[in-house]
């Protein structure tokens, strides 16, 4: 089973002339069916928050995908990608094209040898993602404007957030950030890192200036928070999603650190990002659009 929100749009040439345009968004959770081969022309980034899968290459190189990670996909260049089996992934993707995007490759910002690169942590890029989505509403007179400003964002977002241009990674700080859904305390994370809980304490305290709790339960709320705004997942799916095996320890500490009960912050977020939910992978060659379909 999966969940899956997309919105098409087409930016006449003066919105082009911003340098990036936004073609589409879509935020996607569960076993979603594998995408491709397939070749498009234009760009795309799919930010992997949750679960593991594959990319294979054109040359059918097989890449494992573990989140967090970015799929970068290149126009003219084939791809095939899917999350493993079992509850699959969660993911969020951007569609974009424009004359600025060689700049962005040249300053390093796409990287087009590395079509899978690691991530230290997805808030960042999904926020951007969110502001899109928000943006991509039927009638809003500034939806190209706003959608391109964001991909601006979403770029540099991503840049920050690779794990291998960081200077200030920290493995460490990574790997809690790759386990914070895992349903284990900081003791067992602690012993899967090999460390005493006090040693793993001063070293997040180091690296993120909180303590161990407080930096995977940040990471956990805000993956929470996309679930309930972009999925129609249950409450107690969503609190399976992010670590908690009882819901209503979960709802009454959402409700404790977000300020209000995770159905009230569903309506809330359902009223600002309108568009339904479907069981269907639009097709490539003819995905919906808001506004006409450009001519032939």
């Amino acid at each position: 089973m999966y969940h899956t929100w997309m919105r098409y749009f087409t930016p006449g040439p003066v919105h082009h002339r911003l340098g990036l345009v936004c073609l589409g968004v879509g935020l996607q959770h569960g076993a979603l069916p594998t995408v491709g081969p397939r070749t498009l022309d234009h760009h795309v980034a799919v930010v992997i928050s949750a679960g593991t899968g594959w990319y294979r290459t054109p040359d059918h190189r097989l890449t494992t995908v573990t989140a967090p990670a970015l799929i970068q996909l290149l126009p003219g260049v084939p791809h095939h990608y899917g999350a493993a089996p079992g509850p699959g992934w969660d993911e969020s993707f951007v569609d974009f094209t424009g004359t600025a995007v060689t700049a962005y490759t040249e300053l390093g910002y796409i990287d087009p040898d590395r079509p899978v690169l690691p991530l230290t942590d997805t808030t960042a890029a999904r926020a951007a993602i969110t502001r899109i989505a928000r943006a991509a509403r039927r009638g809003n007179p500034h939806l190209e404007v706003e959608t391109s400003a964001a991909v601006h964002e979403l770029l540099v977002a991503l840049r920050r957030s690779r794990a291998d241009t960081t200077g200030d990674t920290d493995p460490l700080l990574h790997a809690l950030a790759r386990d914070a859904f895992l349903p284990l305390t900081v003791a067992q994370h602690a012993a899967r890192h090999g460390m005493t809980p006090a040693d793993l304490r001063t070293a997040v305290r180091r690296g993120a200036g909180c303590s161990p709790k407080d930096y995977l339960l940040g990471i956990r709320l805000g993956r929470a928070k996309e679930l309930l705004a972009a999925t129609e997942l249950p409450v107690a799916a969503v609190a399976r999603r992010v670590g908690y095996t009882d819901p209503a320890y979960f709802s009454r500490l959402f409700t404790r650190r977000v300020g209000t009960a995770p159905v009230r912050f569903r309506e809330h977020q359902g009223r600002a990002v309108p568009g339904g939910w479907s069981s269907t992978v639009p097709d490539p060659e003819h995905p919906p659009v808001i506004g006409p379909r450009p001519s032939a």
